[in-house]
């Protein structure tokens, strides 16, 4: 089994944190894992993506042509990305800023409110974390219970005191889709 994941925003969306987060929730799960990211010299507010590539055996390639999976949290990145979609795969998109169209019959979309789901937690810096409960319930390769733990790992003790925030980001969005 290799799945091919693709996280894309803009910057300061905590893309590249999703990212490293996914990757490291596939490592603790005793996956073998890439993880490549890409941005613009302007950062913030520039846009971002990072490509994770997931298998029980070696991982093939880092950059792959085609993608599973598509979690784009903004408008730009949905456009992108959409194409790059396998047929068959999914794109799942943050609804608060990418209108649910369907452009293309051959791929499965999911929509959630990531943003104002967020933001009902009291901030919009953990619409990533929702995205990937979100992310989390639709693919049943990520199990959010691994990307909690990936989570702490990544962020690490000097950070602790995000964790129950993040965690209830995670169930949040989790809970958000039912499919």
């Amino acid at each position: 089994m290799e799945k091919n994941f693709i996280i894309a925003g803009f910057g300061g969306q905590g893309v590249l944190l999703a990212g490293t987060i996914l990757a490291n929730s596939f490592m603790l799960a005793d996956k073998n894992v890439t993880w490549y990211p890409c941005y613009g010299a302007e950062m913030r507010g520039g846009t971002v993506n990072c490509e994770i590539v997931v298998s029980d055996t070696e991982v093939s390639s880092v950059h792959k042509q085609d993608t599973d999976y598509a979690l784009v949290l903004n408008q730009q990145s949905f456009d992108k990305f959409v194409q790059r979609v396998k047929t068959g795969g999914t794109i799942v998109a943050n609804s608060t800023l990418v209108a649910e169209t369907k452009p293309r019959a051959d791929i499965n979309y999911v929509f959630a409110p990531m943003g104002d789901l967020a933001n009902e937690l009291g901030t919009s810096k953990v619409t990533n974390m929702v995205a990937l409960g979100v992310l989390s319930s639709v693919v049943d390769v990520v199990d959010k219970n691994f990307l909690a733990l990936g989570f702490e790992k990544v962020m690490g003790d000097k950070k602790k005191d995000l964790i129950p925030l993040n965690k209830k980001a995670l169930e949040i969005g989790f809970d958000a889709v039912k499919i």
